[in-house]
């Protein structure tokens, strides 16, 4: 019975904020102290299906970005995190790794900004995408460092031993070994890139509208209806994710 009582509390307080964007999606003429909206209307949703929809352009333009850096951040991580235990000054490059966290994202931005001009790619996604692998990267490395265990070098040297190739030991042994830990590196990593917005918003220098960026501005424009939106576009692909990942997630030890 207890249990049961304190699902379903747990149930309405992660419910009530979806409930609450849910209602400001669709009232109108909301003002306080009404509890409920005078007004419902569907058309800030209807405008979801217009082709040059602005909040579906951001949609698209941030699930382009988080995946990008997510599969470059992974990719690239495994083998840092490969490098890096192989390293005599492994230490030294895994506290390195953690540089890029002492600083806040936006005055990391503004302290890469200058190269990114340089490079010509501000105010473009090309800047953008640079700037999250530079956050993304050594999240990415820092996750994979623990797979590279000595364990793991043994199995290598066992299938070279047998007879695979280096290609062949890293396609049929480690990369399978690696499954769970790949698979989770990758959801966090995208899940780091589609959340943010500091790094985003200065390196794009208001060119680069992500959905994250949109959101933020229609709640600087007090445009609540959108605002709500674009927040349950946001939270749609970190929902799909939360669900394939489910039976990983609630699988017992």
């Amino acid at each position: 019975m207890r249990s049961r009582l304190l699902i379903t509390l747990l149930l309405l307080l992660f419910g009530l904020p979806f409930g609450l964007l849910g209602l400001l999606a669709v009232g109108e003429h909301w003002r306080f102290p009404a509890a409920l909206p005078p007004a419902y209307s569907l058309d800030a949703l209807r405008s979801l299906l217009a082709a040059d929809n602005d909040l579906l352009l951001g949609l698209g333009r941030s699930l382009l970005l988080a995946g990008t850096v997510a599969l470059l951040a992974t990719a690239g991580g495994f083998g840092l995190a490969r490098a890096i235990t192989r390293s005599r000054w492994a230490t030294r490059w895994e506290a390195a790794s953690y540089l890029p966290y002492a600083l806040p994202p936006v005055l990391l931005a503004v302290l890469i900004q200058p190269f990114v001009i340089r490079l010509h790619l501000s105010g473009s996604v090309g800047g953008v995408l640079l700037g999250l692998l530079l956050v993304a990267l050594p999240f990415a490395t820092l996750l994979l460092r623990s797979f590279w265990s000595a364990q793991i070098t043994e199995y290598e040297h066992l299938a070279r031993t047998l007879g695979c190739t280096p290609r062949q030991a890293m396609r049929r042994v480690l990369l399978p070994l690696a499954g769970p830990l790949l698979r989770t590196t990758l959801v966090q990593t995208f899940l780091l890139s589609w959340f943010d917005f500091g790094l985003t918003n200065v390196l794009s220098v208001g060119k680069v509208h992500t959905l994250t960026v949109q959101v933020f501005a229609y709640v600087g424009e007090a445009n609540a209806q959108l605002a709500a939106v674009a927040s349950l576009l946001l939270l749609l692909p970190p929902a799909v994710l939360l669900l394939l990942n489910k039976s990983a997630l609630l699988r017992k030890p």
